[in-house]
């Protein structure tokens, strides 16, 4: 792990260089990591915090809005990025990481899978109240807290083109399934077995499935697809936020078949008990909606902000740090 110190953040920052950020979700396995350090203040710390996370997109702005938020309550802090959960929990788990943002339902999902095996059936469900219970049942024996759960969720959602859906008159997934329209769907090359993706549309939806063209989830690829008419339906994200340059429209999933993937902060028990950590935690949380997180992304992604600028103009627009 190698460490790359920087100086505490300004109360100003610039916008406008680019930045080199995963924008994949898949939380995917990998061998390295990043971290950058802060709060370097003369001011006596309230300690040392590690937050940490996956590089893509969300996570690393999430991470930012951790760190950032810390900072001002009196920690000093450093941001460690990983491929994904499978180097960063471990790492969670032992205190190296003493906080990280994760996803309700994903997170309930790989405990469930280490626990009772990669075949073991769901835990998590549409009800982000029991799906964080559940999350808590399992994270606790590893010395883990689940903080609460908020109103920003980003989980899979099925987008068509704005044409497709005025022509068919369609809004949600049960009106393609009524349309009886035969659909080839872009997405990630195991839908045909993930119960969220074609079993569900088929099962939950009555979508007539007629093949998968697997070029991943939300990609660009996948997104151009069905712009062209290639494909009829793509598999994202609720929060993505480039939707609109490929003039696709989200189809409310009006029978819940996705899984409350609320977001949320988790944090080391042993290490990041502090009550001012949590504190501090939850009004970042009680703040973001999914709208909030689109328009952040959007920044990112389209605009090529830096994550921690505009993290810190997130948090000052709200009122949780200084300018």
């Amino acid at each position: 792990m190698t460490a790359i110190p920087v100086r505490r953040r300004p109360a100003l920052l610039a916008a406008g260089t680019a930045t080199a950020l995963a924008l994949t979700l898949a939380a995917c396995g990998g061998d390295s990591l990043e971290e950058e350090e802060g709060g370097s203040g003369t001011e006596e710390s309230a300690g040392s915090l590690t937050i940490g996370g996956a590089n893509f997109t969300e996570a690393t702005i999430m991470t930012e809005l951790y760190a950032q938020v810390l900072e001002e309550a009196g920690y000093d802090t450093t941001i460690t990025t990983t491929e994904g959960r499978e180097l960063y929990a471990p790492e969670l788990e032992s205190g190296a990481i003493d906080v990280v943002p994760e996803y309700a339902a994903t997170m309930a999902e790989y405990y469930n899978a280490q626990e009772n095996g990669p075949d073991a059936e769901p835990v998590a469900s549409p009800d982000v109240e029991a799906t964080v219970t559940v999350l808590r049942e399992l994270a606790e024996p590893r010395g883990l807290t689940v903080l609460d759960a908020g109103e920003a969720v980003d989980q899979n959602a099925f987008a068509v083109s704005e044409e497709y859906a005025e022509e068919h008159g369609l809004t949600t997934l049960s009106d393609l399934g009524e349309a009886g329209l035969p659909v080839r769907i872009a997405a990630g090359e195991d839908c045909p077995t993930r119960p969220f993706c074609q079993p569900g549309l088929e099962e939950t939806y009555g979508i007539d499935i007629t093949a998968v063209d697997p070029l991943g989830v939300g990609t660009v690829q996948a997104k151009q697809a069905v712009q062209d008419g290639d494909d009829q339906l793509v598999l994202v994200t609720t929060t993505d936020a480039t939707l609109d340059d490929f003039g696709l429209v989200l189809l409310e999933d009006d029978q819940n078949l996705q899984l409350a993937d609320n977001v949320l902060p988790v944090l080391n028990t042993e290490t990041a008990s502090d009550e001012n950590v949590a504190a501090a935690l939850d009004e970042v949380t009680a703040t973001l909606t999914t709208d909030h997180l689109i328009e952040l992304n959007r920044q990112v992604d389209s605009e090529r902000r830096k994550a921690d600028e505009v993290a810190h103009d997130y948090l000052v627009e709200q009122g949780l740090i200084e300018g």
